[in-house]
């Protein structure tokens, strides 16, 4: 499978903070003349978004963040997340929330404001300016903590970062973000990523399938996106999904129905009263098995349904079909009522476990008539 891989495959970076707020402080020394200011902060993972730096930005400043750390839910299940996925920012009280995908992230202030730096989980974004859907008492059990760095550039950020690396890098982070920039992993044309999830690097153009028809490939390691585009067919007796889709490898080998292996690939497709089938290629649980989410913000609304097990046919393309209605009955039955279907979904995972796919041929069919799929959902939980 062809994947769109950068040249520096998004590196493995796990700094302390002593080190991270070190090594930038040597660094930096040398190159007092060509920065506007930097600072250094800790971001304690109990705390609830919002952490204030007090540092004000004005609208088209440019800025570099480099952060290390991790935001531990539980030791024992060995679930944490890192700031790839778990730092997020705003500007202002009132600005759009954005974040990375990397541990650096460069940008351009939108707006004039107070920089503020979020920690996702264990909760999720219910609007785009940063609240929280579960409130802030999850946050208590959290440990842990995310080191960010902050640089303020006076010139263009990438010439400034080569000439910065030239003089040394701290853990690669450096290398990283002038990689990022230079060989930016875009989705494939027309996708686009959960706003609430935040945009990744998994997605990108895949090989030309055996039918001749384009695809999407997946590269997934400790993180996690939904790729997304919207359809709209009426759901009847006779709606039905079809896809192609090659695995290469899974991204776990046990039981991904509980919360602590919930590590997978799939296709989905999502209602408009919000519920969601996600078919996925499990490990070893049994084909056709049925599982609500394991993750307390998704359970309410997302399904998992077994469309493949085992490592057998890894590897090769393999053509899959499921009848939409008669699955909605028998694993989701009466909750809500499934007008239409409303959107397609493909998912992947924030664990150590690594995947590669790549998917072709989206179909929905309906009332004799058939539609391309348009929506991905990947998620490794």
């Amino acid at each position: 499978m062809c994947v769109a891989c950068t040249t520096v495959r998004k590196p493995k970076i796990d700094l302390t903070e002593t080190e991270i707020q070190s090594g930038f402080a040597a660094l930096l020394a040398k190159a007092a003349g060509s920065i506007q200011g930097s600072a250094f902060f800790s971001v304690p993972a109990n705390q609830p978004p919002w952490f204030d730096t007090g540092l004000e930005l004005k609208a088209g400043e440019q800025v570099s963040i480099f952060a290390t750390g991790q935001a531990i839910l539980s030791r024992d299940l060995s679930l944490w997340f890192h700031p790839d996925m778990q730092l997020w920012y705003r500007i202002g009280e009132t600005g759009q929330i954005f974040r990375g995908t990397r541990n650096s992230h460069t940008f351009t202030a939108r707006e004039t404001g107070r920089l503020f730096f979020g920690s996702y989980f264990p909760g999720e974004w219910s609007t785009r300016t940063g609240a929280v859907a579960v409130g802030t008492d999850a946050y208590r059990t959290m440990e842990g903590s995310l080191g960010v760095q902050v640089i303020r550039w006076y010139a263009d950020p990438l010439a400034s970062l080569k000439q910065l690396l030239g003089r040394g890098d701290v853990g690669g982070l450096l290398a990283s973000e002038v990689d990022r920039l230079e060989h930016a992993v875009q989705p494939p044309r027309g996708w686009e990523y959960l706003w609430f999830l935040g945009p990744s690097e998994i997605y990108s153009v895949g090989e030309v399938a055996p039918s001749k028809r384009a695809s999407i490939a997946c590269h997934t390691h400790r993180d996690a996106a939904i790729l997304h585009k919207d359809v709209s067919v009426p759901l009847t007796k006779d709606t039905r999904l079809r896809w192609s889709w090659k695995v290469d490898a899974l991204p776990c080998d046990k039981p991904e129905n509980m919360l602590e292996n919930h590590d997978y690939v799939s296709i989905a497709v999502e209602f408009d009263n919000g519920q969601d089938l996600t078919f996925f290629w499990s490990s070893q649980l049994p084909v056709d098995a049925g599982f609500r989410c394991p993750i307390p913000t998704w359970t309410a609304r997302e399904t998992h349904v077994v469309a493949r097990s085992g490592a057998g046919d890894l590897g090769r393309w393999c053509d899959d079909e499921r009848p939409l209605h008669s699955y909605y009955e028998r694993f989701i039955g009466t909750i809500g009522k499934p007008d239409e279907l409303h959107d397609p979904l493909v998912v992947s995972p924030p664990h150590e476990g690594r995947a590669r796919l790549a998917h072709r041929q989206h179909h929905v069919q309906a009332e004799g008539r058939a539609m391309r799929v348009r929506r991905h959902r990947t998620h490794i939980g």
